[in-house]
């Protein structure tokens, strides 16, 4: 069990959506949060309505700026002290077909969805294998897992971070570092980031998602994929010819027309 009593948290992204109930929920378990958030008016409001429940603290940064994410790391080390448990949560996404994007899209999606979390897990896990105990939790995304149109460049970044996060699991496993790694892939979340969505399958509740992600954390789960039929996703894409996939999934489900009506966060 991995005890969040006393740890200091630090969430990326949680200024707002499950990033932000996640921290409650590490306030309401006795633990110490950090909130790293791009967003410097979320941010202080979070602070505000966080400040009763526990020790919270919070730092406006852009993790895409690899110094930066150094620098703010010292910083919260020489203030607070050694994380204990990374949460890497902040995502973006962009909808359309793959060649409606700019190069700016395309870079800036890859540097929040996928480099971030490998930069920020590289400044904090020395720490974390030098005292042998430490969590990191990446929020993916089943479309890390599904390929799906008109949401290409996102499901390349969440491939990407959800090959990379378990990879780091095994590493730190075969490593013996006492450091645990839980990836998330959860589907389509009521945050407002992918408004527009229409799906056959439930979209998630942000508050229930949030809750089991702190409680997955807690258990150590090395996977938490949400909804319960994601978990038999890679075992029909090695079953099925793909044309029976594409057409179960993408027609008979109807997952390849989710995107056709997005509009995402309203600005």
């Amino acid at each position: 069990m991995t005890k969040i009593s006393s740890k200091l948290v630090l969430i990326t992204g949680g200024a707002s959506g499950i990033g932000k109930i996640m921290g409650r929920e590490v306030l309401k378990h006795g633990g110490k949060l950090v909130i790293w958030d791009v967003d410097k008016l979320n941010l202080q409001g979070t602070l505000d309505e966080f400040k009763e429940l526990g020790q919270v603290y919070g730092y406006t940064i852009d993790i895409t700026n690899t110094i930066w994410v150094k620098e703010m790391a010292r910083q919260v080390e020489d203030e607070i002290g050694n994380i204990d448990i990374l949460i890497n949560n902040a995502g973006i996404v962009y909808g359309g077909y793959f060649h409606e994007n700019s190069s700016d899209k395309i870079e800036k999606t890859m540097k929040v969805n996928a480099i971030a979390p490998m930069q920020l897990a590289l400044t904090f896990l020395p720490g974390m294998m030098k005292r042998q105990q430490g969590h990191i939790c990446n929020i993916t995304s089943s479309a890390g897992l599904v390929s799906n149109p008109k949401m290409a460049v996102y499901a390349g970044s969440k491939w990407a971070a959800t090959g990379w996060s378990d990879s780091l699991r095994l590493e730190m496993k075969q490593l013996k570092t006492g450091v645990g790694v839980t990836t998330v892939t959860p589907y389509y979340i009521n945050t407002g980031m992918f408004d527009g969505v229409k799906s056959n399958i439930p979209i998630l509740d942000q508050t229930k998602v949030a809750k089991k992600v702190i409680k997955a954390i807690q258990e150590n789960r090395i996977y938490l994929s949400m909804p319960w039929s994601m978990r038999f996703v890679r075992f029909s894409q090695g079953l099925f010819p793909i044309w029976f996939y594409d057409w179960f999934v993408g027609r008979l489900i109807g997952v390849h027309k989710t995107m056709d009506d997005f509009k995402g966060r309203k600005k």
